[in-house]
């Protein structure tokens, strides 16, 4: 388009040249016959073109100077609809608390109007990316959470919903931008039951367009710092590399880019992180019985090699979904203390930790994240304590983050050693819910240890009794 309209403003301008030489020529003449002069007929100004390029919008606030390297990260999922009230202004008082954990990320589920065309209530059905949905507040509520956030040292992400929207978005009116099946009628994602949701073209320019300008228009627009996006597996990649690249020329803001999916390529396209759905299903066979406790070094393994560097898997013992399907934390790993157990491998063996909210305080039903589900945030300090425990050992040894790993394989424990430059730690957990005594191995006997969480000198014999679920912390 814009082409064709050079071309025709190159015409017009050639017409009038070639009348103002003929009138110059005309003027000659008469002026050669006559000494009375002759004024030449006035030369139309060409309209001016008042078509404007798109601008991103201003910035609000301040960019975040504390995003945390990845290997730092301590991510907190935020699902409104557990707090009282379920609001942006519900979420921001427990900031303090949240903070206390030792998060420094946190992650909001979908903050975006939901649709109401053929919607079963799911934040994940978005009708506009670009507003906010009334049921948490206003924009101005929104920025103030992420300021405040920002004050206590938190990076805030949003959650990014690429691969559809709901039936009754805007851009359905641009048939284009979806998919459609042979009769043109627009379609569901292929091969799932999402009947809310219209499944997206990224065959469409335009659409990746709109969808690039909505990304960076919420960096700019709130003030955030990154992104988790949803269901990346089934969004082709070349889209994500394209989204990413662009996100990354906003050079004030240091981005946190987090795939939910699996693949390597991600990393390459420029997610720093993606998830561990193969070590959260391994997890939750040791602690079922069908797996034995060695399988999360396989697992482990497994999942680290399937990544280029410097990629990290994101490790998690629930989430929205999880919490949904499969239980609370207290029925996956059949305790408080099961599910404490759980949470040191997940943050201690590789990879970044993710707490969604309500695992913290045992909270012992399932949640359906489409439906408001109160938790009780005062339940059970000692879960609480025993949670800022962990993340504090984790965040004060790099070689819990970035250290080598040797796994001391045993039917029962999972014990393994991670060792970065001088720094050297030790985990040992009981995945049984029943005492096991425990064969230290031969490399470990007769050496000394502090206990990293409660500072006590531990020297290691031939034999460990742990307790159910029991786990020790140690650091040279």
């Amino acid at each position: 388009m814009k082409r064709r309209v050079e071309m025709r403003s190159i015409k017009r301008t050639k017409i009038q040249m070639n009348s103002l030489a003929i009138i110059i020529m005309l003027a000659a003449s008469l002026f050669g016959c006559s000494k009375k002069s002759v004024t030449p007929t006035p030369i139309p100004t060409p309209p001016k073109d008042t078509t404007t390029a798109y601008k991103d919008p201003a910035q609000y606030g301040t960019p975040f100077t504390g995003v945390p390297a990845t290997k730092d990260i301590v991510m907190y999922e935020v699902n409104m609809r557990t707090y009282t009230p379920g609001t942006f202004a519900g979420v921001a008082a427990r900031l303090d608390s949240i903070k206390a954990l030792g998060v420094n990320v946190i992650w909001l589920m979908p903050t975006y109007p939901i649709g109401v065309l053929k919607s079963i209530g799911s934040p994940y059905c978005v009708k506009d990316y670009n507003g906010v949905n009334p049921e948490y507040g206003t924009l101005t509520d929104l920025r103030n959470l992420v300021d405040q956030a920002h004050n206590l040292g938190m990076a805030v992400i949003m959650d990014w919903v690429a691969n559809d929207t709901s039936w009754d978005n805007a851009w359905i009116s641009n048939k284009s931008w979806y998919q459609q099946d042979a009769s043109g009628n627009i379609i569901i994602p292929p091969g799932t039951n999402y009947n809310d949701v219209a499944a997206l073209n990224f065959n469409s320019t335009a659409m990746r367009t709109a969808m690039i300008r909505a990304m960076k228009y919420w960096v700019y627009t709130a003030n955030v710092d990154g992104y988790r996006c949803d269901f990346a597996d089934n969004i082709p990649v070349d889209f994500w590399k394209q989204s990413l690249d662009t996100l990354s020329t906003i050079k004030t803001h240091k981005l946190i880019y987090l795939a939910e999916g699996s693949a390597g390529s991600e990393i390459s396209a420029g997610f720093q992180m993606n998830f561990g759905f193969a070590y959260y299903s391994t997890l939750k066979g040791v602690f079922a019985g069908t797996q034995s406790p060695s399988a999360v070094f396989t697992t482990n393994t497994s999942e680290k090699s399937s990544l280029p560097s410097p990629g990290i898997k994101l490790r998690y013992i629930t989430n929205h979904d999880d919490a949904s399907s499969d239980g609370s934390v207290l029925s996956i790993y059949n305790s408080k203390q099961g599910s404490l157990a759980a949470f040191v491998l997940a943050a201690c063996m590789d990879g970044v930790p993710l707490i969604y909210d309500s695992q913290e305080v045992a909270f012992p039903n399932p949640i359906n994240f489409f439906t408001q589900v109160p938790v009780d945030y005062t339940a059970n300090p000692a879960v609480v304590a025993a949670y800022k425990q962990i993340i504090a050992f984790r965040a004060a040894h790099d070689a819990i983050k970035i250290g080598t790993l040797t796994p001391y394989n045993d039917s029962n424990i999972i014990a393994f050693e991670k060792v970065s430059g001088s720094d050297d730690v030790l985990i040992m957990v009981n995945a049984k819910n029943t005492p096991i005594t425990y064969n230290i191995p031969a490399t470990l006997q007769n050496s000394t240890w502090t206990n990293g969480l409660t500072g006590a000198s531990v020297t290691l014999g031939t034999q460990y009794t742990f307790q159910a679920y029991a786990y020790l912390i140690l650091k040279k």
